[in-house]
């Protein structure tokens, strides 16, 4: 189970028992797992890819990635990994997908995603959206 002891204390407060928190517990991994394997959807294929990420060396608000690729695992609710992008690369902490074709993340879980924020680390430590499509962002 990967919820700390307060957030089990407060579930068991409001009236989940141990295997409702197990259950809750065992929800989140897998929704996590599936936000992963979209994500990976998302960076199938050739670019060019988009972000909204800051570069010392450009002004630009939208930055073109030509070639981008994700090697992405997951424990509990942790979604860890790597962005390797035009050469370089960038440990990842965390992501979610933010639209998918159909519209909300949510609805259509199975539609490819077109808007993803990953948590990038260290040299950058920033959540930097990214998309197939420049007018997305």
């Amino acid at each position: 189970m990967h919820f700390d002891s307060r957030t089990q204390q407060a579930l068991r407060e409001v009236g989940l028992d141990t295997d409702a928190i197990a259950a809750a517990s065992d929800r989140v991994a897998e929704l996590v797992a599936e936000d992963a394997d979209r994500i990976r959807t998302f960076f199938d294929g050739d670019g060019p890819y988009y972000s909204d990420m800051e570069l010392t060396h450009s002004t630009e608000p939208v930055q073109t990635h030509p070639t981008a690729a994700v090697d992405l695992f997951t424990h509990g609710s942790d979604l860890r990994g790597y962005l390797s992008l035009d050469g370089w690369g960038v440990p990842v902490e965390g992501g979610r997908v933010l639209r998918n074709e159909s519209g909300d993340a949510e609805e259509g879980r199975s539609d490819r995603p077109v808007l993803i924020e990953l948590s990038l680390g260290e040299t950058l430590h920033d959540r930097v959206r990214f998309a197939r499509d420049r007018e997305v962002l």
